[in-house]
């Protein structure tokens, strides 16, 4: 499942705000793990960035990480990928580099999975679901507008309802977007 979601979550369109930009694995599955998922996006020409972890278990090209790669959003076919001991570290990584739109974790373990979609700071929080339904027409609500959503920027008179943002929690067992 993971193969297939996150190879969808980068690849489907890596010019939208839902295109995954990083990827973080937990170190106890690096081994077995990190090979199948790269390897496919790697073999459709996305450029992998990863940190020194990964590049002792990924048999594929990695290019360095830096800083700034964990905070970059490529809008292209490039994906930095990062090793993190535990569910904690993800979540801390994802809300000091993130964006804040749209995160998805994908794990079996229901009590990790709800503890992230709590945790993670992000508007749109997904379990086993492909980033690329983050869009105002796959919500039911038309047609997007290129707006930024993060500050909230009320104008005129303001009270309580021009003040509310909202955070969407999504679960599904390996959804993808076609």
């Amino acid at each position: 499942m993971a193969k297939e979601v996150v190879y969808n979550a980068k690849l489907r369109n890596t010019s939208i705000c839902g295109a995954t930009e990083t990827i973080l694995i937990h170190k106890n599955i690096v081994k077995k793990f990190s090979n199948p998922i790269l390897q496919a996006l790697e073999n459709n020409g996305c450029k992998i960035i990863g940190d020194k972890i990964l590049k002792s278990y990924y048999k594929g090209q990695v290019y360095s990480a830096k800083e700034k790669d964990w905070s970059t959003e490529y809008l292209a076919s490039i994906v930095s990928v990062k090793v993190v001991k535990n569910s904690e570290e993800a979540i801390k990584h994802i809300n000091k580099y993130g964006t804040m739109h749209t995160d998805s974790i994908i794990t079996k373990n229901k009590k990790t999975a709800k503890y992230f979609l709590k945790n993670v700071k992000s508007s749109i929080a997904m379990h086993n679901t492909s980033t690329q339904f983050a869009d105002g027409g796959e919500f039911g609500f038309g047609g997007e507008v290129g707006i930024s959503t993060n500050t909230l920027p009320p104008r005129g008179p303001v009270g309580l309802n021009q003040l509310i943002s909202y955070k969407y929690e999504i679960t599904s067992n390996g959804k993808i977007r076609n």
